[in-house]
């Protein structure tokens, strides 16, 4: 009898320290996300029409691909803007076009500011989200630690000032996945017959556009509906997904 109780309590100590190990234990938390490094080459490419004195901007490829932007992520700081050719009626316009080279491991918001620019005379709109080469026409888009709130843009020139209503700012949080989603919705007024861009949402909230960070690799662009003068052109809108890690 003696053996017999020995060998079920031998039993009983293997059959629980076997259920210890199978008992999950807590869940691991998932670490946090590695910083942002590289660049993320921001390009601006303006064009312009000379009989329908019309400037537009592109910072990624519209869908057509005539109107090309060389905005993308890697290790090299880029100083000249990439831009397509345009479609013979519009041509890019060298001096305000330009590119930024916004360091990932300087800060934890990507500010994406977007200037919107208004000429009465020629009834134009004209969006920049980096500085020209001119300077006149700047956009304050940088990496910080600070989410900014407020659009900082230059005075303008040659007659267009800038429309606070249509310019505004987001801040990226680029810890809030792997991509940034960059929306451009080209909008047009067939009265005015006039394109303007946004990247980033105006501050009345009429031209949206998706420009946001995420897990997901997005593909076609988020555009709001406009106002009814000016309406979303498909062909001319984009989206481009940068990888930031």
């Amino acid at each position: 009898m003696r053996r017999k109780g020995s060998a079920r309590g031998w039993l009983a100590a293997a059959v629980g320290a076997a259920a210890l190990m199978l008992v999950p234990g807590p869940a691991q938390a998932d670490g946090p996300r590695q910083p942002a490094r590289g660049y993320l080459n921001l390009h601006q490419c303006a064009y312009y029409s000379t009989t329908a004195t019309n400037f537009f901007t592109t910072v990624v490829p519209s869908r057509d691909g005539r109107f090309a932007a060389g905005t993308k992520v890697s290790n090299t700081a880029e100083t000249k803007p990439t831009c397509g050719a345009g479609d013979g009626n519009y041509r890019v316009v060298p001096e305000r076009s330009g590119v930024k080279a916004l360091d990932l491991s300087a800060g934890r918001y990507l500010n994406l500011h977007q200037c919107v620019y208004y000429s009465s005379a020629l009834a134009d709109h004209y969006t920049t989200v980096v500085p020209g080469s001119d300077r006149r026409f700047a956009a304050g888009s940088r990496v910080s630690n600070t989410a900014d709130t407020t659009p900082s843009c230059g005075p303008g020139g040659a007659g267009y000032t800038n429309i606070p209503l249509l310019s505004g700012v987001k801040a990226l949080d680029l810890t809030a996945g792997r991509y940034v989603n960059l929306h451009q919705c080209v909008y047009f007024s067939t009265s005015a017959v006039n394109h303007f861009t946004t990247v980033v949402p105006s501050r009345d909230g009429r031209f949206m556009t998706g420009t946001k960070v995420s897990n997901t690799a997005e593909t076609s662009p988020s555009c709001g509906p406009g106002d009814g003068n000016y309406d979303p052109i498909a062909l001319l809108s984009g989206v481009k997904a940068l990888a930031i890690g």
